[in-house]
């Protein structure tokens, strides 16, 4: 009985530090230095727990190691989970499209106080609008199917990250 405590311990603790490991890292990547820190000192506390109740006992059973690879897989998983709906960040959106759908695009990054860049162009059959847009990290996915309904499918978008911007209309602070 006292294993398989141990083993259930072992296997939430491992979960809840890797989770914060994992928003810990992206928080550091997106330059939020305090909140890593505090992130990093919860990880250590937690990573001390587990491995002080587990050290002696390691070599005596294989359900010890089981849970704790098995915290730490869950862990990723769970700790991707949570930085995707934090989102933290900006992104920055792309879009080309032809000039039949432009100005209900303009209309909507507008109406959501979206500062963007609009260049015509030429594709490889007509000419084409390139728009580039920066907005929060929560907002992108929103955005993406909004104006991929307005455009009818007709438009291509690439997101990336923004690590630094400085000014801007409507730029995400």
């Amino acid at each position: 009985m006292q294993l398989a405590l141990t083993c259930i311990v072992v296997f939430m603790a491992k979960i809840i530090e890797i989770s914060i490991q994992s928003v810990k890292t992206v928080c550091m990547v997106k330059s939020e230095k305090l909140l890593a820190a505090v992130l990093g000192f919860i990880e250590c506390m937690i990573w001390g727990l587990v491995i002080s109740s587990i050290i002696t006992d390691l070599s005596s059973s294989g359900f010890l190691l089981v849970s704790y690879g098995l915290g730490y897989s869950c862990g990723l998983y769970l700790g991707s989970c949570i930085e995707g709906k934090l989102a933290l960040g900006t992104s920055s959106i792309q879009m080309i499209m032809d000039d039949s759908h432009i100005e209900k695009v303009e209309a909507y990054l507008k109406e959501h106080n979206n500062g963007y860049f609009c260049n015509e162009g030429h594709g490889s059959k007509e000419n084409m609008f390139h728009i580039i847009v920066i907005l929060p990290r929560k907002s992108v996915r929103k955005t993406m199917k909004e104006i991929k309904e307005l455009c009818e499918g007709k438009v291509f978008m690439v997101t990336s990250e923004v690590s630094k911007f400085t000014g801007g209309y409507g730029a995400a602070k």
